[in-house]
């Protein structure tokens, strides 16, 4: 069989792929190659639960050339007042039509259903999962792996603790397809799964005293209202910003500055009475926040070890349970954290990873067009400074640092600053 001949060849179409894929498309006149494990566009998206909305408003993701969205507020809901978040529905849609519009043009081929066999260096291939076929694939320029953060969602990993026979415990896409109430809901998981089963129970209709939530650890989490887009949210926003770079120079320690922060309404937390020891850039609204606190029963020992009948064994404890509960399973990491980071540009290899703090999207599509743009791989890697992943609260400081840093590389080069303004 002939190889495949094109100029970059792009692992993912998730959220990251097509943003890069979306810029090369509209910025040169290369070709292009997507090949993903998933039937459709959207990348982990095709696998969320079916409530599941973004964190962030709608206006900052979805690919460059294409609004995500029709750039509404919500008249109702624990959102009121703020900018839409799409759906998974929405997105895996959004995306597919973003395919659509690519594949007109004979400069890009995708390949759905099928897993990268190489390597990231010459030669390529890639595999069908349905028909076990291989496909040889030369590359003139580079290969993009967008697959380096390792997306996971509950559906696609399964717990990490041990499960006793007979008890019940389901990813949080299973949630919605329950039949008979059980004893009670136990929540596995702090993180933003977590929030939204809680959430979406409580909104359900679910008493309060009916859920238990295990949170190993505490978190810090955005307030989503100082995060909004468009002119009407102008001043907050990038008030609040300023506001973060004046207490970060003034504060005295890490506390400090959470304290600060949270005394301007930046940041939230569940219990004010609880240091929270995780920080992941999640958002929630004040109204979201009140809805949770309404949740007692929060079991702070540690992470799962065991899910038995009669008992949930922790890492510094154990609380009683029974058979009859439901185990809801949002224990699955967003991301690899403790993955060691190459740079974005190695030779033939691009790696896309978050150059501003919490957009991957508009970190993808910056990097597409600095590719598109610029000759030196020492250059680009200049203006493609990583941004720290977030995990603790201490690394909020290198990543407030860090975004600062490349924000003034970026604006004393006229094309990126033109680039961004449009």
């Amino acid at each position: 069989m002939q190889p495949i001949a094109t100029d970059y060849l792009i692992i993912g179409s998730g959220a990251v792929g097509m943003a890069f894929a979306d810029v090369l498309f509209h910025e040169t006149q290369d070709r292009i190659v997507l090949v993903d494990r998933h039937a459709a566009p959207g990348g982990h998206w095709n696998d969320a639960y079916p409530f599941v909305r973004l964190h962030q408003p709608s206006a900052y993701y979805g690919v460059n050339s294409r609004a995500l969205g029709g750039n509404a507020t919500d008249a109702a809901g624990l959102n009121e007042g703020m900018h839409e978040r799409a759906t998974s529905a929405e997105l895996v849609s959004y995306y597919g039509q973003v395919m659509q519009q690519m594949l007109a043009s004979s400069r890009v081929r995708y390949f759905p259903m099928s897993d990268y066999a190489g390597d990231f260096a010459s030669p390529h291939s890639f595999k069908s999962l349905l028909s076990g076929e291989v496909q040889s694939v030369s590359v003139r320029k580079k290969v993009v792996d967008t697959t380096f953060m390792q997306t996971e969602v509950p559906a696609t990993h399964p717990p990490k603790y041990a499960v006793a026979p007979g008890v019940c415990c389901v990813p949080l896409n299973e949630l919605t397809q329950t039949r008979q109430p059980p004893s009670g809901y136990v929540v596995v998981g702090a993180g933003k799964t977590g929030v939204d089963a809680c959430l979406w129970l409580l909104e359900m209709g679910v008493p309060a005293e009916q859920i238990c939530w295990i949170m190993p650890r505490d978190s810090w989490f955005l307030n989503r209202i100082k995060v909004q887009p468009g002119e009407e949210f102008f001043t907050q926003s990038y008030g609040a910003f300023a506001e973060q770079v004046e207490i970060v120079a003034q504060a005295q320690s890490v506390q400090d500055v959470f304290s600060q922060l949270e005394a301007k309404g930046q940041l939230l937390r569940i219990d004010p009475a609880v240091q929270p020891g995780m920080y992941h850039g999640a958002t929630v609204s004040q109204p979201e926040l009140e809805l949770l606190r309404q949740i007692k029963n929060i079991v702070r020992l540690g992470r799962v070890l065991r899910l038995d009948k009669d008992q949930i064994v922790l890492e510094r404890g154990r609380v009683a349970s029974d058979a009859d509960r439901l185990y809801v399973d949002c224990s699955a990491s967003a991301i690899n954290w403790r993955r060691p980071a190459p740079p974005v540009f190695a030779g033939n290899t691009i790696t896309p990873q978050m150059v501003r703090a919490l957009q991957p999207t508009f970190s993808a599509a910056l990097i597409a067009h600095i590719e598109a743009r610029f000759d030196s791989e020492a250059e680009k890697n200049k203006l493609c400074d990583l941004i720290p992943l977030q995990n603790k609260p201490v690394d909020y400081l290198a990543m407030m640092a860090a975004t600062m840093a490349n924000q003034y590389q970026w604006s004393k080069n006229e094309d990126i600053a033109r680039w961004i303004a449009q």
